[in-house]
């Protein structure tokens, strides 16, 4: 297991989430499938209802599952690869599949979401905060040209989910997750694989101990609706295929991350020259 503090809770969380996806590939569910009640999956698991919630929000913020209210929660068409790869290894008891399983839930496409974490990977590398936000302020700006240029409906509506993600959730941990595949959809919406390699290692450092020791100390209600007022202002420039006020709307966010940052430990030195 991952260690205490905030990035070890955002690890067991990816933990936790791959094992739910592995069980459900064990237990012969499909896309479309649903899961199990949280109070299932908790008393199954062996683990809390709060970790089981921290577990979903990540499947969905990867868009792996979609959650309707009053009906319950489905498995999407993007965890097809990660549940065959379960039903292709040993194959457990897993749950059973109920009778009133639907053909599908849910439609509309995503951006391309990282998958749970493996249980078995090495530890996310701690870089520390202000290298972290330099080189995020060097490339996500300018990138938001290629989005601006790029970006299909389905981005757009990738990026929407995301935002409604946001506003739902209800701890910290659950906001850094939807904040977390919010950027990387619209890193993704470049439709740049390089770009998104290069993303893929600053999401990485963003996962990092010390990153999220002072990420979690500088959180509050009111910063978190600052960012998702950023958020919103972002999307809408990406909406309206403005370039130069999608960059602005990127360095104002990524400068309001340094300065709370900056306020909660000022020797972390989390600067802009």
């Amino acid at each position: 297991m991952t260690g205490i503090g905030p990035a070890g809770t955002a690890q067991r969380g990816r933990a936790l989430a791959e094992l739910i996806l592995a069980e459900s590939g064990r237990a012969g569910l499909g896309p479309g499938s649903r899961l199990p009640t949280e109070r299932r999956l908790a008393a199954d698991l062996g683990v809390t209802r709060s970790g089981i919630r921290l577990a979903l929000a990540a499947l969905e913020a990867d868009g792996l599952i979609s959650r309707e209210v009053g009906r319950g929660t489905f498995l999407r068409e993007a965890a097809a690869g990660a549940l065959a790869s379960a039903r292709d290894g040993q194959r457990g008891a897993g749950w059973p599949v109920a009778a009133d399983q639907p053909a599908s839930a849910g439609s509309g496409q995503h951006a391309t979401a990282g998958q749970p974490g493996s249980r078995g990977r090495p530890a996310a590398p701690d870089f520390a905060p202000a290298d972290v936000m330099t080189i995020r302020r060097l490339l996500e700006p300018p990138a938001m040209s290629l989005v601006v240029a790029w970006a299909t409906a389905a981005d757009l509506e990738e990026m929407d989910r995301c935002l409604a993600g946001g506003d739902r959730a209800e701890t910290y941990e659950e906001f850094e997750t939807w904040d977390l595949a919010l950027h990387r959809c619209i890193m993704a919406a470049s439709h740049s694989p390089l770009l998104s390699a290069l993303y893929g290692a600053i999401e990485a450092a963003r996962h990092g101990q010390v990153w999220g020791d002072l990420k979690r100390r500088s959180a509050s209600r009111d910063r978190r609706d600052d960012y998702q007022a950023d958020h919103r202002a972002l999307v809408t420039a990406l909406r309206a295929r403005d370039s130069a006020q999608a960059m602005a709307a990127m360095r104002l966010h990524l400068a309001r991350v340094s300065d709370h940052l900056n306020a909660t430990d000022p020797a972390a030195g989390v600067t802009w020259q």
